[in-house]
């Protein structure tokens, strides 16, 4: 089985290689690795593995932290390896068929982000909540109240505030938004079970979002995408 190994390590010469090292020894197989945020003194990084059956992932986060400075943030099973290149597959599918690149977002999107569900959802003015398209686990929106709603930028989610769902905190749901063509339409991303969306992915997911905006033709061609954070 694979997981993916979320670590936190010093942005120094030979760290990465010496986690390698220490995987290596546990019988974890290194099949991919994405670059999730570099700051000066850090690096985040998600690594994906393979274990052979019978062993416990526990053992991944023991390996990775025997290096010093070394931080295992989370340990998850894989959605799907390559999360970059399920990105420009995403990019493909959608300007290849722009009449079905919102469905294409939502579909794509939780293993581009490795999550566990993504959602397009249009607000109503009597605060209904429609599901344009959705992918992975989408949850039920059946009496979700709309906390999100207007987006006018992309952002990370508080998982703890009073509009969240019981069912989504109680397995510590991680979430973010961006807007599509209108602050009424939006595409939510739901990672349970962690690890924290960083700003990074949101980057990601912001552009992502504003890309099949314009495709869709939903926006009118001289609209900006969404800003970096």
């Amino acid at each position: 089985m694979s997981f993916v190994l979320r670590v936190v390590l010093p942005d120094r010469p030979g760290t990465l290689g010496a986690v390698a090292t220490e995987l290596g020894k546990v019988d974890a197989d290194i099949l991919a690795m994405d670059v999730v945020e570099r700051a000066p003194d850090q690096a985040v990084d998600d690594i994906v593995v393979s274990l052979p059956n019978g062993r416990q992932p526990d053992i991944l986060i023991t390996a990775a932290e025997s290096v010093p400075g070394v931080r295992v943030e989370s340990v998850r099973p894989d959605p799907g390896v390559g999360g970059r290149q399920k990105e420009w597959e995403l990019v493909e599918a959608v300007t290849a068929d722009p009449d079905q690149a919102i469905a294409a977002l939502a579909r794509m999107l939780p293993q581009v982000l490795r999550a566990g569900w993504a959602m397009v959802v249009e607000v109503h003015d009597d605060g209904r909540v429609e599901l344009l398209a959705g992918g992975g686990g989408t949850p039920d929106l059946t009496g979700v109240q709309p906390g999100w709603d207007p987006v006018d930028r992309p952002a990370v989610l508080d998982p703890e505030a009073g509009w969240v769902p019981e069912d989504w905190k109680a397995i510590g749901t991680e979430l973010a938004v961006a807007p599509l063509w209108s602050p009424r339409v939006s595409v939510l991303v739901g990672r349970p079970g962690g690890p924290a969306i960083r700003g990074s992915e949101v980057a990601r997911l912001a552009h992502l979002a504003g890309l099949v905006s314009v495709v869709s033709a939903s926006l009118p061609p001289s609209a900006p995408l969404p800003p970096l954070l």
